[in-house]
Parts: structure tokens; sequence; C-alpha cells
């Protein structure tokens, strides 16, 4: 088990301390109205805690096991993706390259071989997919099932797998280390969910787009962007190489990406007339519905922060 840096281990303290007052909210609530429901509200707490849990501990026990560990929720995502798509019986042949690029990828993330890392899915897994499928001979069905291999890799596996190479980036905030910059980036984009869906709640009145989510308004997309971009400009000195007006932009990149994110895969799953992904999570729905947001957030902050920094 490595040392948790000082900051990270009070940023760890900090959600928990957020887990126990949202527990003690949802008891006092279930006391105070037992006619209503709160049985969703209950589970998706539930869930919280078991999440954390497990990735407190994965950081904790050492950057390997934390890459392994976001190795697995990649085949997870990418198993619920491609279950919920419609695929062709011959794409089976094709989906089996899809699940090898996992332990490929992430074996790039753990030796910290930048190169290939940000090429091997998007130039050769990208360019093997349809030469696979082409030696299998069956061209019906052929760009569908070719783009939907696409982006169920370039969602699931390649885009996730930014998170974990926060881990093998050289220390600059002593105080925070790696594991400080997954906290950082894993929870201003729950943070951003939760801000936009209050502000919404409380006082959303313009749709934004009802089509695709008939629940988001304009007043949520702005006061949850607002609001995790100040909290995201306190916290950046201390979990993160940024200064306070880097992490003012790393909060609003955060706050929009993560909104495009939650909307993109809404459309996929209104097109598939489905409500959520599985359901895999209590309360919450599948892991997609989970890391949504983090599909976008993750690559984006990456890549700001490797640009300024690395």
């Amino acid at each position: 088990m490595i040392k948790v840096p000082p900051h990270s281990l009070i940023a760890m303290s900090a959600v928990l301390c957020l887990l126990v007052i949202a527990s003690l909210v949802t008891w006092v609530k279930r006391v105070r109205s037992p006619e209503r429901d709160y049985q969703e509200l209950k589970l998706r707490i539930q869930s919280w805690w078991w999440m954390v849990a497990v990735l407190f501990l994965m950081l904790s026990l050492s950057d390997l096991t934390a890459i392994v560990f976001f190795g697995f929720l990649s085949f997870l995502a990418l198993k619920e993706f491609l279950s919920i798509v419609p695929s062709r019986q011959t794409d089976r042949n094709v989906m089996f390259w899809l699940y090898l690029s996992i332990p490929i990828q992430y074996y790039w993330v753990a030796v910290g071989w930048y190169g290939v890392f940000i090429i091997f899915i998007p130039v050769y897994v990208f360019l093997f997919i349809p030469m696979r499928m082409v030696l299998i001979g069956d061209t019906q069905g052929f760009i569908r099932a070719a783009g939907s291999m696409h982006w169920a890799v370039m969602l699931t596996v390649f885009s996730l797998s930014h998170i974990p190479y926060l881990l093998t980036l050289p220390t600059i905030n002593s105080n925070a280390g790696g594991i400080g910059l997954v906290i950082y980036l894993l929870f201003m984009t729950q943070f951003n969910d939760v801000c936009q869906f209050v502000w919404g709640k409380s006082i959303g009145k313009h749709k934004l787009i009802p089509k695709v989510s008939p629940n988001k308004t304009w007043e949520g997309l702005i006061g949850g962007v607002s609001t995790v971009t100040l909290c995201s400009a306190l916290v950046a000195p201390l979990l993160t190489p940024l200064s306070m007006l880097q992490g003012l932009v790393a909060g609003g990149l955060i706050g929009i990406s993560g909104f495009f994110g939650d909307v993109v895969l809404s459309s996929v799953k209104r097109d598939l007339q489905i409500k959520d992904s599985g359901h895999l999570i209590p309360g919450h729905g599948g892991i997609l519905d989970r890391l949504d947001s983090l599909i976008y957030t993750a690559p984006l902050f990456f890549h700001y922060l490797y640009y300024l920094y690395y």
C-alpha cells in the first residue's frame, strides 16, 4: 500500500464526509415523510458508498492496482455498450479484437509510453477494425457496424484510459501526487452533474435540448458550470499543479464537456429507445450511465494539463 499524499488524503476524507451528510439527510427525510418513496435515493447513496470505497482502496494500494481497476471499468463499459447497440452475427469475430485492445492500451498507460498511448486506438485499432471486417466478407450493414465499434472502443477504452494515465505523470504537486489529479477530475465531474441537476430542479425554466434530454435547462447548465468553475479554481492548487486561474479554466472545461458527455450518451439511449444502459449499479443504471460525463471530461482535462505542464 502506497502512502497517500496529505492533500489527497484530505480530499478523500472530505468526500467521505459528504457521503455521511447525504446518508443522514436521506435518513431524516425518510423519518419525517414516511409516506414518500425515497428508495431510489437510498439506493443511489448506498451505491456511491460502494463505488467510493472501491475507488479509494484501489488508489491507495498502488498505481498498478488502480490502472488495472480502470482497465476493468473499461471492460465493463465496452461490454455494456456492445450489448445495447445492434450488431450482426459476423461482428462477434471483430469484437474480440476490441476487448483485446483494453490490456494493450492500459499497458501503454502502465509504462507511461505517451507516444503509443495516444495513437494506438485512434490510428491502429481504427484502421484494423474495418480490415478485419473486410476479411469476413459481410458487406450488409458494414458502415453502421464499423461506426458502432469505432465509437465503442474510442469512448469506453481510449477516453477512459486517460484517467489512470494521470497517475503515471511526473509529480509536480508533491502534496497531492497523481492520486490528487484523479480525485480532482472524478470529483469535479460528478460534482458538475449534481450541480447542474440541482440548479435545473431549483430554477430551471428554459429547456435546452428537449428532444434529447427534457430535464436539461439553460439555468441548470449555467448555474452548474459556474458553481463547478469557482469550486475548481479553489481546489486546483491543492490537488493539481494548476494555479487558481488555470483551475478556473479547467472547471469551465469540465463543466461544459461533462454536460456534452451526458447528453451525447442520452442521444445514444434515445436512439436505441432505452432508459438506462444497464442495471449494474443500483439506483444509477448501468456503468455507462455513471461514466458518461467522464468519457468527455477525462481526455479534455488530461490534455489541458499535459499541454500546460508536460
